[in-house]
C-alpha cells in the first residue's frame, strides 16, 4: 500500500526502460543521463520507442532466420512423429501464418524423401492427414477396429477433398485416402468388421472418377461376387463424400433431398438424415460395373455383357426387403439408360492409357503432389517473407518456382524466372539463400548433389548443421539454373558470354567460405565456357570465345 504511482514510474524506468536504452544506439543512450524533468524523460523513451521499431525489421528477420533453421534441425535431428507434428504445427500457426506453410512444405518434402526409400508408412500417413485437416491422433474407435479407425481416416479425407477446390491438396488427399483404403483391406479384422466391402466401393469410386475404369470395375467385381452381404447394412456409401462420379448420381442426389423435404412437409413424415443421401455398398458396386461395361471407349478392352450384369442387380433388388430411396432413383436410372442405349462421356480423356495400365497405391505419384504442393506453399512464404522483411534484404519470390519448373523439363519458363531473379539481385548487398538440406535437394539437379556430397566428403567441417557452407544464395541459383536452360535451349554465343559476365559478378562478392556458391559459379562458368568453346570451333572461329568472353 505504500507504493504510489511516482514510486513505480521510477522503478519501471530504472529496471526495464534504462536497460532497453543500454542496446539502442549510443546517441540515445545517453538521453538517460539527464531525465530530471518529465519533458526529458518523454523524450528519451520516445527515443528508445523509435530506435526499437527501426530495428525490428532486422530483428524479424534474424528471428526468421533462426525459426526457419530450427524446424529443418528438427526435422534432421528429431524423427517427426504425427502428434509432434500437431503440436508443433498448432504452435507456429499462432505466432505467423508464414510459418506454418513453410512448416506444411517441409513435412511434404520430408515424407516425400522418406516415402521414396522406405515407404509411406502410417505415422507419415497421420502428419499427411493432419496437414490435410483431419486430425487423426485423436480419432478412436470403441472396438478398436484398426480396419474402421483406416476406413474412417478414409472418409474423412475423401469429405475434406470433396469441400475443397481442385487443387493439388485435394489431389494428395485422394490418393492419402486411397492408402488408408488399401490399409484398411490388409487389416486382419476387414472381414469380421464388413468393412472389405465399402472400402472397395470408395476405392472404385475413387478410380472411376479419376478416368482409370479397370482398377474400379476389379474393386467393384470383388464386391459383387463376395457371398456374404448380410452385415453390409452396418456401412454405407454416403452420396456427400462422393467426388464427381457422373451427372447421374448428382442428379440422384438432388433427388433424394428433394425426397426427404417432400416426406417431411408435405406428407408430414419424419425421416432420419441418415437415411437420405445415401446407397447400399452393393447395389452402388452393381451400378459403377454396368456402368463401366456400357462405356464404349476403348475398342482394347474386353466386351463382356451389361445385360447379364443387370439381371443379377434387378434380382438383388427385387429380393431385398427395405431399400433406401437412393438405391431404388439408382436402379430407375440405370434402367432408362440401358433400355435407351444412352451412354455418357466419361469424365477422363486418358482413359485408353489409364485403364491399360492400372495402378494401385503409388508412392512415386503421391511424392510427386507432394513436391509440387510443397512449392506452392514455398512460393506462397517467400511473398510473406518479402513483405515482412523485405526493407533488410532482398528476396525473390519464385526461387522454389524455377526448382520445380527445372525439375519437370520446363526449361523456358525457368529461364524466365531466373532471368528476372538475377536482373533483381545482381547489385544488391545482401542476399537471402537457402540450404541444401535432403528436404531442398530432392527438388535439385544431379550436378548440385554431387557438387554438394563431394563438398562433404572433403571437408568433414561443412557437415555442421551451423555451417555457411551448405547454403546457396538466391542468386547463384538463379545464375545456375538461367546457364543450364540456355544450354539446353541451345542459346546463342552472345547470350551465354552476358551470362559468364554476371557469374563473375556474383563470384566476386563471396568470401571464400561461402564454399558451395563459389562452387557452384566455379562449375556453371566452366559449363558454359566449354560450351562455347565447342560452338566456335564447329563454326570455324576460334578466337571468337576470347572476344565475347
Amino acid at each position: 500500500m505504500s507504493i504510489d504511482v511516482t514510486w513505480l514510474s521510477t522503478w519501471f524506468v530504472d529496471n526495464y526502460i534504462q536497460k532497453c536504452s543500454k542496446l539502442c544506439p549510443v546517441n540515445v543512450s545517453r538521453l538517460f543521463d539527464d531525465v530530471s524533468t518529465t519533458m526529458k524523460l518523454q523524450n528519451a523513451v520516445s527515443a528508445v520507442i523509435a530506435s526499437w521499431l527501426d530495428n525490428a525489421p532486422v530483428e524479424l528477420w534474424r528471428a526468421l532466420t533462426l525459426t526457419v533453421y530450427g524446424i529443418l534441425l528438427w526435422m534432421k535431428d528429431i524423427p517427426p512423429r504425427a502428434r509432434a507434428c500437431i503440436c508443433l504445427m498448432t504452435q507456429l500457426a499462432k505466432i505467423d501464418s508464414g510459418l506454418s506453410l513453410y512448416f506444411t512444405a517441409i513435412v511434404f518434402l520430408h515424407v516425400a524423401y522418406k516415402s521414396l526409400r522406405n515407404g509411406l508408412n502410417e505415422e507419415f500417413m497421420d502428419m499427411l492427414a493432419h496437414l490435410l485437416g483431419e486430425n487423426t491422433c485423436r480419432k478412436r474407435c470403441s472396438n478398436n477396429s484398426t480396419s474402421l479407425l483406416s476406413l474412417r481416416k478414409a472418409v474423412n479425407l475423401m469429405k475434406n477433398a470433396v469441400n475443397k477446390s481442385p487443387g493439388t491438396m485435394s489431389l494428395i488427399a485422394i490418393k492419402l485416402s486411397k492408402a488408408y483404403l488399401y490399409r484398411a483391406l490388409e487389416c486382419e479384422d476387414s472381414q469380421s468388421d464388413s468393412i472389405c466391402c465399402l472400402s472397395n466401393v470408395y476405392l472404385a469410386v475413387l478410380y472411376y472418377a479419376t478416368g482409370q475404369y479397370q482398377t474400379a470395375i476389379d474393386h467393384c467385381t470383388l464386391v459383387i461376387k463376395s457371398q456374404d452381404h448380410s452385415q453390409c447394412s452396418l456401412h454405407v456409401v454416403q452420396g456427400e463424400l462422393l467426388p464427381k462420379v457422373d451427372d447421374n448420381v448428382d442428379n440422384i442426389l438432388g433427388l433424394t433431398v428433394f425426397y426427404q423435404h417432400i416426406a417431411r412437409a408435405a406428407l408430414n413424415q419424419q425421416y432420419q438424415a441418415q437415411y437420405v443421401s445415401v446407397f447400399t455398398t452393393e447395389f452402388f458396386a452393381y451400378y459403377l460395373y454396368i456402368k463401366y461395361l456400357s462405356l464404349k471407349v476403348c475398342n482394347k478392352f474386353p466386351q463382356t455383357s451389361s445385360d447379364a450384369e443387370f439381371k443379377r442387380y434387378e434380382i438383388c433388388i427385387s429380393d431385398t426387403e427395405q431399400l433406401f430411396i437412393g438405391d431404388v432413383l439408382l436402379f430407375v436410372s440405370l434402367s432408362q439408360l440401358l433400355q435407351q442405349k444412352v451412354y455418357q462421356k466419361p469424365i477422363s480423356q486418358q482413359l485408353c492409357q489409364l485403364t491399360m495400365n492400372p495402378t494401385e497405391h503409388n508412392a512415386s505419384d503421391l511424392v510427386e503432389l507432394l513436391h509440387k504442393s510443397a512449392v506452392e506453399h514455398l512460393t506462397i512464404f517467400r511473398h510473406i517473407e518479402a513483405q515482412e522483411v523485405g526493407s533488410i534484404v532482398t528476396i525473390v519470390t519464385t526461387d522454389f518456382e524455377a526448382l520445380y519448373a527445372y525439375k519437370r523439363g520446363d526449361y523456358q519458363r525457368c529461364l524466365q524466372l531466373c532471368t528476372q531473379n538475377v536482373h533483381a539481385l545482381l547489385y544488391v548487398d545482401r542476399l537471402y539463400g537457402l540450404q541444401t538440406c535432403r528436404e531442398f535437394i530432392q527438388l535439385m539437379d544431379d550436378d548440385i548433389v554431387s557438387l554438394t556430397a563431394l563438398m562433404l566428403i572433403a571437408n568433414p567441417d561443412c557437415r555442421r548443421a551451423d555451417s555457411c557452407c551448405i547454403y546457396i544464395t538466391q542468386l547463384t541459383l538463379s545464375l545456375y539454373l538461367m546457364t543450364q536452360c540456355q544450354l539446353k535451349l541451345h542459346h546463342s554465343l552472345s547470350s551465354l558470354a552476358q551470362t559468364l559476365v554476371y557469374i563473375k559478378e556474383d563470384h566476386r562478392k563471396h568470401p571464400v567460405y561461402a564454399t558451395l556458391d563459389r562452387l557452384l559459379l566455379k562449375m556453371i562458368a566452366h559449363k558454359a565456357l566449354s560450351h562455347m568453346t565447342t560452338l566456335c570451333k564447329c563454326t570455324h572461329r576460334p578466337d571468337d570465345i576470347h572476344t565475347r568472353t
